[in-house]
């Protein structure tokens, strides 16, 4: 991205901000975060415009220098209006008019809507009522259930019967991570969070991608993936994976956020490891409790409050 990209991508975010007429904290925290990502200019004067209404979307776009600049700007506007929850009517109208302006491949703009929608999805799950009751920047017991809510909830995933169960695993991970951090007073976009699980050696991703080939391509994927073969058995496997992944990956969210996120790569993998060693020894105390869960999973509904692609 150019600097001469800056100005219009900021722009845009604060038109987001304004596009069902109100900007709140939260929306207004995402439109901080894109600043302080871009490397914090001076915006007061551009901030001026937008308000006073002298600047249009269309011509903002039309002064981004690349794809690349384009997709960032609407992943910034999407962050912008799902901070404070789905977008409603207003702001859904002013992104579809953002996205033909960008003229957005429809494949690449549908991902990141889905990703946005999944991160802005409420809880739901036996550990959400305590993480959202909880104040900013507090940690504990009632956070240690929620990643273990998670974390049994992605396991139950590998255990149903549908082939496509497992593509709903990554939202669950990711929004996960995106709840954690503003958990800690963190405002975070969908590209901060994935950057997390890339620092990771992208673990989270890497099993969901497993235990997808696994189910749909049997004996010979599983003997490609560590020998994991018979039909009990490739479930086993990737239930334990799932779990021990989400497990670990929300820790280790939980120590990075509580630290301002000044956690180095090597000491996030490090944890990462320690912590799904830590799942595995609690993974036979919890199994029966994965495969009653994964009789009472909503599948459909799931993935609608995800918006993942994955029917």
């Amino acid at each position: 991205m150019n600097e001469s990209d800056h100005a219009p991508l900021i722009a845009l975010a604060m038109l987001a901000a304004r596009a069902d007429g109100t900007t709140d904290a939260a929306e207004q925290a995402a439109i901080d975060a894109v600043i302080d990502r871009i490397g914090a200019p001076d915006v007061s004067r551009l901030a001026d415009q937008v308000k006073a209404g002298s600047v249009r979307a269309a011509d903002l776009a039309g002064r981004l220098s690349d794809d690349d600049a384009r997709r960032a700007a609407y992943a910034s506007a999407l962050a912008v209006c799902h901070a404070d929850g789905p977008a409603n009517p207003d702001e859904a109208t002013f992104l579809e008019g953002l996205r033909d302006a960008l003229g957005l491949d429809a494949a690449a703009a549908s991902e990141m809507e889905a990703t946005a929608g999944g991160l802005s999805a409420p809880l739901g799950g036996k550990g959400a009522a305590a993480l959202e009751a909880g104040s900013p920047g507090e940690s504990g017991s009632d956070l240690d259930d929620f990643i273990l809510d998670q974390a049994i909830l992605t396991g139950a995933l590998e255990v149903l019967p549908d082939s496509l169960a497992n593509l709903a695993v990554l939202p669950l991970q990711l929004r996960m991570v995106y709840q954690i951090g503003q958990r800690h007073g963190q405002q975070l976009d969908a590209g901060q969070v994935k950057d997390l699980a890339a620092t990771l050696g992208l673990g989270a991703a890497a099993q969901a991608i497993e235990g997808v080939a696994i189910r749909l391509l049997g004996g010979v994927a599983g003997g490609l993936l560590g020998g994991l073969v018979g039909g009990a058995a490739r479930v086993a496997g990737g239930t334990a994976l799932t779990f021990a992944a989400t497990y670990a990956l929300g820790h280790v969210a939980d120590q990075y956020y509580a630290q301002g996120r000044r956690l180095s790569g090597e000491d996030l993998r490090a944890q990462f490891v320690e912590f799904q060693q830590e799942a595995r020894t609690l993974y036979p105390k919890v199994e029966e409790k994965i495969r009653s869960r994964a009789g009472t999973v909503d599948l459909q509904s799931l993935k609608r409050s995800l918006g993942a692609r994955v029917s």
